[in-house]
């Protein structure tokens, strides 16, 4: 028998200062078998960082052919393609060839991969990387529930979350372009 997706509900109450937008963003997400908690919570900081009104979750990784979260034209064109993890070179050259704007949110242990991946891709100008610490992305997706409500204020490349547990501070590093 197949696992099965698990739905989370999501009430996030975003204060974006350095772009000024303010909204109050409820959905609900699925949760493939294989993604963990983290990847989950990375799945939501993206899409609280790069909002726009037409930001909707891909299949990801039930679909190789989707990015984590995208934004399309009325016309169906890919605008804004947005990756989680640490995808290979490949996979970002071939995202930037399809659409106008790239970014990526990495997390985990990274150093690995900032060697072998970012001078792959370097020259590939509408790329943007963002990172998250381990540390920080653990404790905030700890333990994650399953009705999720955060309030997410960004500010000068931070992300401050408040949830049940408190307050958490989350650093953006940028390896490449920006917001």
């Amino acid at each position: 028998m197949a696992l099965t997706a698990t739905p989370y509900k999501a009430d996030i109450s975003l204060s974006d200062l350095d772009r000024g937008v303010y909204a109050t963003l409820r959905f609900t997400v699925a949760r493939h078998p294989s993604e963990t908690e983290g990847r989950l919570a990375s799945r939501l900081l993206a899409y609280a960082l790069w909002h726009a009104e037409s930001l909707a979750f891909g299949r990801g990784l039930s679909d190789v052919d989707e990015p984590a979260l995208w934004e399309k034209s009325l016309d169906g064109r890919v605008l804004h393609w947005i990756e989680v993890g640490q995808p290979d070179a490949e996979r970002l050259t071939w995202c930037s060839r399809r659409t106008e704007r790239v970014s990526l949110l990495v997390y985990g242990n990274r150093r690995s991969w900032e060697t072998h991946v970012l001078p792959s891709v370097a020259s590939l100008g509408n790329l943007s990387i963002a990172a998250l610490s381990q540390e920080s992305l653990g404790a905030l997706a700890e333990d994650l529930p399953r009705s999720i409500k955060w309030a997410v204020m960004i500010s000068e490349d931070t992300l401050f979350v408040t949830d049940e547990q408190g307050q958490h501070e989350l650093a953006l590093e940028w390896l490449q372009g920006g917001r």
